[in-house]
């Protein structure tokens, strides 16, 4: 019904009171969800959006993990829990035992056993056939684990990233990521050949010349960011699936087991699942310990070093309150030259980064809690039996946040 969704609504939940979705975001989401999303049967949660570390103040980076430890720290947070962030696209997947299943708990009969869909709730692969393949290896990856039988459970609803990254990117690859660099490389290597003439020629150039070749630098180091997140993809064994929280089953919401369970949890179900199943690397930081946080500085580092995206930064607990409530449930802390892909090929040359400092970060930190707040109590609602509708009311208020208006760069 169109009138449990539009309106201005004041959703209760209960893990942070109330939030409240203006009808104008009601209005946009809707577009979204009619035109655009999977079976709206199989929508039972959408993940949050995630704020970054606080900006660093100086120095050759934007974010790095002294501010992200400093955060949860300052909110009576002991321990986190540094996750390798995956340059994928988050994606939730709920998949039954069978089509059986499928019938009886989501009410869906002949079309397939669930579904793979992106945080805004669109289909992911976009081909059903595809699809299909992708939830047939991991409703075999919980039967090899023996998930059916140890958590008494005939589906189950996991958090993940599916990489590569150019398998759901491809238009912003050929729209804006490749043309930039290949027009950047042009005009960088004429213009830098022209001014290299011109000095040969006893022509002052003012440091012209050591300026140009710095922005040319800065454009192959753009290039090599984004092409080290694309790989080709012609079939389901081209994949890599990542997952990181066990959501839910028959039984359960997991939001009261910590991220530690959590990881080693989906460690064996990844174990189980060949190829396509990826196990996410993760390192304990003890905030009370300067050796612990100087080890996970150096593990991200590292991670960054070999080309990775960066980490993310959790409490151990995956619902935690601190000093002045509920605290961010994850932050994630990119690398320097990741950011090169957000914000541009010469975003690290001092004028631009300087400037880059001022960004502000409390709307999106706003946005992050409500969003975790709606799409947890989706899934008590879910797991509890309650209407349809009820958990919907979760669901499309996640999505209708989503067009609140927040820098994009973050």
């Amino acid at each position: 019904d169109i009138g449990d969704v539009l309106g201005k609504r004041i959703i209760s939940t209960r893990i942070r009171g109330t939030v409240t979705v203006l009808e104008e975001n009601a209005v946009a989401a809707l577009e979204v969800m009619s035109r655009f999303a999977t079976d709206p049967r199989w929508l039972i949660y959408l993940p949050p959006t995630m704020s970054p570390s606080d900006t660093r103040k100086d120095g050759p980076t934007l974010e790095h993990p002294e501010e992200s430890f400093q955060y949860f720290r300052a909110n009576g947070v002991p321990k986190v829990v540094c996750q390798e962030k995956h340059m994928g696209s988050r994606a939730v997947a709920v998949v039954c035992r069978d089509e059986g299943v499928a019938a009886k708990r989501f009410g869906i009969q002949g079309r397939g056993i669930g579904a793979l869909y992106t945080r805004t709730g669109r289909p992911f692969l976009g081909d059903p056939a595809l699809e299909s393949s992708f939830l047939d290896r991991l409703r075999a990856a919980l039967t090899n684990a023996d998930f059916w039988k140890k958590f008494e459970s005939d589906w189950f609803c996991l958090d993940a990233e599916l990489m590569p990254w150019s398998a759901k990117a491809q238009e912003l690859l050929r729209s804006q990521y490749a043309p930039v660099g290949a027009t950047a490389r042009v005009s960088m290597s004429a213009a830098l050949a022209a001014l290299r003439l011109a000095a040969s020629r006893a022509v002052e150039m003012n440091g012209l010349v050591d300026r140009y070749a710095a922005r040319q630098e800065c454009v192959e180091q753009y290039t090599d960011a984004y092409r080290r997140y694309c790989w080709p993809v012609s079939s389901i064994d081209d994949f890599k699936f990542a997952p990181f929280h066990l959501l839910a089953s028959e039984r359960c919401v997991y939001a009261d087991r910590d991220h530690i369970w959590h990881m080693s949890t989906l460690a064996e179900l990844c174990d189980a699942g060949g190829r396509m199943l990826y196990k996410t690397a993760f390192k304990i930081v003890d905030l009370t310990s300067t050796e612990s946080q100087a080890d996970g500085i150096a593990w991200w580092e590292d991670l960054t070093k070999k080309g990775g995206e960066g980490m993310v930064v959790k409490p151990i607990e995956w619902v935690m309150r601190g000093k002045k409530g509920l605290v961010q449930p994850a932050m994630k802390c990119r690398g320097r030259e990741y950011l090169r892909i957000i914000y541009g090929p010469e975003y690290t040359l001092e004028e631009h980064i300087e400037r880059l400092r001022a960004r502000g970060l409390g709307p999106k930190r706003s946005l992050a809690l409500r969003e975790f707040a709606l799409g947890l109590e989706a899934l008590y609602r879910f797991v509890e039996k309650e209407p349809l509708y009820r958990v919907h009311e979760c669901v499309f208020g996640v999505l209708a946040l989503e067009s609140e208006p927040v820098d994009p760069s973050l």
